[in-house]
C-alpha cells in the first residue's frame, strides 16, 4: 500500500500530458473494450489535422490516424489503450480514476501504456508548434494488446500493407526503462510459444509395475530432457529460456499407476529463431518418447530485431533524443514478454520500443511518477523532431 496523501486534481496546474493520462485512465478500457478512450484519442488527433479511421472488429476498435507534412520518412506511433482488470478492494484509490498521490499518478495502465498514449500526444502537440516540412506521422492505436492480438495491431499492419503504406519506423510506447526513464530501450523482442503436451501410459496396480506404463514417471522425465536443450541459435544478448508451467497427473488413486500426465509448458526465444525451429527441435529433443507424447502449439509470437539502417538509423536517432533529454544513451534489450512491434517489424521498417519504467505494471496501485512522464514527454519531442523538422 502506498503512504496516504492529499490527492492533487487542479487541471489549471498540470502538465498537458498529465491531464491527458488522467482522462486515458478514467476510461475503464479492459481489453477488449476501448470504453470511449479510442474515440477521445480520435477526436483529439483530428483536432489537431489528423485524417483518422477507426474500424472495429470483433469486439476489437482499432485507430490509424495520418497527418503528412511533406516529403520524408512515414513513421508511426504505436500502442494501446486497453489494460488489464483491477480488483479496487485491493487499489489505495479508484484504479481508474486517475488521482495523484505523493506526485504519481495512480490507475490502471498509467504506465502499460496510457502514459505513453499522454506523452505522445503532448509531443505532438509541441511538434505541431514547429510547423514540421517533412515525413509523414502515423498514430496506430489498438484495443487487443493485452488479449490474445488477434483483431488489434495485426490488422492494423494488414490495412497498411493493403493500403500500400510502408513504415521507415516505428516507435511503439511501452514501459521500457528499469531504474529510469531513458535507461533502456527495446530493439526487439523474443519470440514466445506455448505448448501442452500430453503423455500417454498404461493403467495398472502399482504392486504390478512391470505390468504398466507410468505417464507420471514419464512425465518428469520428459520434463528434465525439455530443460536439458542447448540452443545453439542464440544470440548475445537474446537467449532462449524453457520453463514447464505445468505438470499434471489426473490420479487421486494411491494404488493406481497413471496413464495420462499433461506438462505444459513456454519458450522464449531468440531471433536467432523462428517458432518453426523451436518446434523442431523440442520434437528431436523428445524423438525418444514420441510413441507416448502428443504436443499441440499455442499462441506462436514470432521474433523481431531491428539492427539499424545507413540510410535512415532510427536507432541512432532515438538514441540521441534519449542523450539530448538525459545526458546518457540508453542500454539496447529484447528482453521481457512480446509487444506488438512484431507486426510492423520487417525487412525496411525499423521498430524501438521507448517508454515509461515497467516496474509497477499489472501490478496492484499501477503508478507513474510526474517527473518521469515529463521525461518520457521531452523523449518523444527530441525524437520527433529529429525525424519531422
Amino acid at each position: 500500500m502506498l503512504p496516504a496523501a492529499p490527492i492533487t486534481d487542479n487541471a489549471s496546474t498540470l502538465a498537458n500530458e498529465v491531464r491527458y493520462l488522467q482522462q486515458l485512465i478514467r476510461f475503464r478500457s479492459v481489453t477488449p473494450d476501448e470504453a470511449g478512450a479510442i474515440g477521445w484519442l480520435s477526436e483529439q488527433l483530428e483536432q489537431r489535422g489528423f485524417c483518422c479511421h477507426r474500424f472495429t472488429i470483433a469486439g476489437v476498435t482499432n485507430l490509424i490516424a495520418k497527418i503528412e507534412f511533406g516529403s520524408g520518412p512515414s513513421v508511426a506511433f504505436c500502442g494501446h489503450i486497453d489494460v488489464v482488470p483491477a480488483v479496487a478492494s485491493r487499489w489505495q484509490c479508484d484504479p481508474f480514476a486517475g488521482d495523484i498521490i505523493a506526485g504519481e499518478i495512480i490507475g490502471r495502465g498509467a504506465a502499460d501504456m496510457k502514459g505513453g498514449v499522454a506523452a505522445m500526444l503532448e509531443a505532438t502537440d509541441r511538434l505541431l508548434a514547429d510547423a514540421p516540412s517533412k515525413g509523414t506521422f502515423y498514430w496506430l492505436i489498438t484495443s487487443d494488446e493485452e488479449g490474445e492480438a488477434e483483431y488489434g495491431s495485426a490488422l492494423i499492419a494488414d490495412y497498411l500493407e493493403q493500403h500500400g503504406v510502408v513504415l521507415d519506423a516505428c516507435i511503439v510506447g511501452e514501459p521500457t526503462s528499469e531504474q529510469k526513464v531513458g535507461d533502456t530501450i527495446k530493439n526487439g523482442r523474443r519470440g514466445a510459444l506455448s505448448a501442452k503436451l500430453q503423455v500417454s501410459g498404461k493403467a495398472g496396480h502399482v504392486a504390478y509395475p512391470e505390468h504398466t506404463i507410468n505417464a507420471a514417471h514419464l512425465g518428469a522425465q520428459i520434463a528434465m530432457a525439455l530443460q536439458e536443450i542447448v540452443w545453439h541459435k542464440d544470440i548475445e544478448g537474446s537467449k532462449t529460456s524453457l520453463q514447464v508451467t505445468g505438470l499434471h497427473v489426473p490420479n487421486s488413486l494411491d494404488n493406481l499407476v497413471p496413464a495420462q500426465c499433461q506438462i505444459n509448458f513456454n519458450v522464449r526465444y531468440s531471433h536467432g529463431y523462428m517458432s518453426r525451429d523451436i518446434q523442431l527441435q523440442i520434437g528431436e529433443a523428445l524423438s525418444r518418447w514420441h510413441e507416448h507424447i502428443n504436443i499441440s502449439w499455442e499462441r506462436p509470437c514470432e521474433p523481431y530485431y531491428t539492427a539499424g539502417n545507413k540510410d535512415f538509423d532510427f536507432i541512432t536517432l532515438v538514441e540521441g533524443a534519449i542523450f539530448q533529454c538525459t545526458h546518457s544513451y540508453p542500454k539496447l534489450s529484447t528482453s521481457g514478454g512480446t509487444s506488438d512491434g512484431r507486426f510492423f517489424a520487417n525487412a525496411h521498417t525499423q521498430v524501438i520500443e521507448c517508454g515509461v519504467r515497467n516496474h509497477t505494471i499489472h501490478q496492484d496501485n499501477e503508478r507513474v511518477p510526474v517527473k518521469d512522464l515529463l521525461k518520457i514527454t521531452d523523449i518523444y519531442t527530441a525524437t520527433l523532431r529529429k525525424v519531422f523538422a
